[in-house]
């Protein structure tokens, strides 16, 4: 059937890449601070108690903000090669699949566990599954190679137990980060293309996935199912913000794209503010004035990466992020396979790089060696691919 979608650029876009960059860089400098003491209260996670959020709290919406910037790109991009809706569906089902696979065997790495009934220990399980990860989706053009870790991931997968007796199975829990954006991106993809890119269906469904989270507050509904509806408004907004500074079918150019971006920015704070009247900020309760005010920032940040990209042509400095933008999948694993890895031959980082201003010199310099060795990866064309 003949898809009219919006007119958007087909190279990529610098302060797309930017945003995501700077994204990843933040979170693997609030990931290294994950346990150090003495450093400032606004860098580390906020608890669930807590009415508020933090530098840490803003990361998760970053990266779902981000994968609503890419879905108008990505399938128009799709639909124009592919040139059927058939084919673009399963493109989206088999990305939002892998991103929901990697993150429930993540989760079920953090806990509900039985390494006795598995015989092995929990981090030498899950170094096998990064291994198996590697094999099916870092090898896409070698289909033994990805057969053997699809093999590996199911024989994982029987291999584990958990609960107190070990008889239980794997638990989806709350899905992990990487599988709360799978399913996030997948209904968000699916409205896009049932909509053909038209911006008020767009706002309309965010506006319901928000609704959504009040109406099961309100009659005792499924909290994870609310909290994925609350993820999904996020992503919604930044397809909507990308389609406001750059489609080319709606007119104008620079600054009353501009305008139109910071006006998005703007309602989404003072709509996060009314809500706040009702719900508390809390990214671990997933409340939609959490959702709206990191939408807000996001938008906020983009529209200013607009300007400074688009505008006054100052993309110079993007290289410094640009790895992590160009490979996120293999720069969000591999300090997480770190991690692991020193659990597993218990090691841990010396006490003084945990403490006050050196642990946050230390998380700077991490994050630049992380980006760094992806960076050399980028060269091998080392690379997941969902």
């Amino acid at each position: 059937m003949p898809v009219a979608h919006p007119a958007l650029p087909r190279q990529r876009i610098v302060a797309i890449d930017a945003l995501r960059g700077l994204t990843f860089f933040v979170m693997l400098f609030v990931n290294c601070l994950s346990g150090a003491n003495g450093i400032p209260f606004g860098i580390q996670h906020m608890a669930a108690s807590v009415d508020g959020m933090s530098l840490a709290d803003v990361v998760f919406p970053a990266f779902l903000f981000v994968v609503g910037t890419s879905i108008p790109l990505s399938l128009n991009h799709r639909l124009a090669v592919a040139g059927g809706t058939r084919q673009t569906l399963w493109q989206i089902a088999t990305r939002a699949f892998g991103l929901i696979v990697i993150g429930v065997f993540m989760v079920n790495t953090e806990e509900g566990y039985n390494e006795a009934a598995m015989g092995i220990p929990i981090t030498l399980w899950a170094l096998c599954f990064y291994a198996a990860a590697l094999l099916v989706w870092g090898t896409r053009s070698n289909r033994p190679l990805r057969w053997v870790g699809t093999a590996a991931i199911v024989a994982l997968a029987l291999a584990y137990r958990g609960g107190p007796d070990g008889q239980e199975w794997m638990q989806t829990s709350w899905w992990g980060i990487l599988g709360c954006i799978g399913w996030a991106y997948l209904v968000a993809a699916i409205v896009y293309l049932g909509g053909r890119g038209r911006l008020a269906l767009l706002a309309l469904a965010m506006l319901a996935c928000v609704a959504w989270f009040m109406a099961s507050g309100a009659l005792g509904g499924n909290g994870v199912v609310a909290m994925h509806a609350t993820h999904t408004s996020i992503v919604l907004c930044g397809a909507i913000c990308v389609l406001l500074l750059f489609d080319g079918s709606r007119g104008g150019a620079g600054s009353p794209r501009l305008a139109a971006g910071a006006m998005l920015a703007a309602g989404l704070a003072v709509a996060a503010w009314l809500l706040h009247h009702l719900y508390p900020v809390s990214k671990i309760g997933a409340t939609p004035p959490w959702a709206l005010y990191c939408a807000a920032l996001c938008s906020g940040v983009f529209v200013l990466l607009y300007w400074l990209t688009e505008m006054r042509g100052a993309t110079r400095w993007t290289a410094l992020v640009q790895p992590a933008a160009a490979n996120p999948l293999v720069t969000y694993l591999l300090p997480v396979i770190l991690a692991t890895l020193m659990a597993y031959l218990h090691l841990r980082w010396w006490p003084v790089l945990m403490h006050g201003a050196v642990a946050i010199a230390f998380a700077l310099l991490f994050s630049a060696v992380v980006v760094a060795v992806v960076a050399v990866l980028n060269t091998y064309n080392f690379k997941l691919k969902l």
